[in-house]
């Protein structure tokens, strides 16, 4: 009997873990979207030369990062994932959410200098696991490049 409830509350704690962190997900997706409109007009480009039309300004260093904690639901289907091989599509959301608020983060900074351009884009990424084996972890993803006025 004991293992009855045992198991139900396993089941209830993934599926509040599914309803609660997609909902924080998309939330955060549409935050994203919105945040991103503002720099539609921003010059981001990952070419290592800068034009001759772009030569004589003042360059410094901008960096955003961003450090995305995974949730159990997304672990437990990671585990599912594993046995029978195939994309991790939660995981997919996990990077493109760290990956696009780095990026944004980058560019936020490289405005409130009074840069338009962002040159030599670079990504550095880090996968972080909780204190144990099934423990949630995250992902980190740090964007940087060279800012011009």
């Amino acid at each position: 009997m004991d293992s009855i409830f045992g198991l139900a509350f396993f089941i209830l704690l993934i599926l509040v873990g599914m309803i609660v962190g997609t909902g924080i997900e998309r939330h955060h997706f549409r935050r994203l979207a919105e945040r991103e409109a503002r720099f539609k007009n921003f010059l981001v480009t990952n070419l290592r030369t800068i034009p001759r039309q772009f030569e004589n300004r003042q360059a410094f260093l901008v960096i955003g990062s961003a450090v995305i904690a995974t949730d159990y639901f997304k672990v437990f289907t990671a585990g599912l994932r594993n046995l029978f091989g195939g994309e991790v599509k939660s995981y997919v959301t996990l990077m493109e959410r760290a990956r696009r608020e780095a990026i944004l983060r980058m560019l936020e900074q490289a405005a409130s200098q009074g840069a338009a351009i962002v040159w030599n884009v670079r990504y550095e990424t880090t996968s972080m696991k909780g204190n144990s084996e099934n423990k949630p972890g995250g992902v980190e993803i740090i964007a940087y490049g060279t800012a011009l006025k």
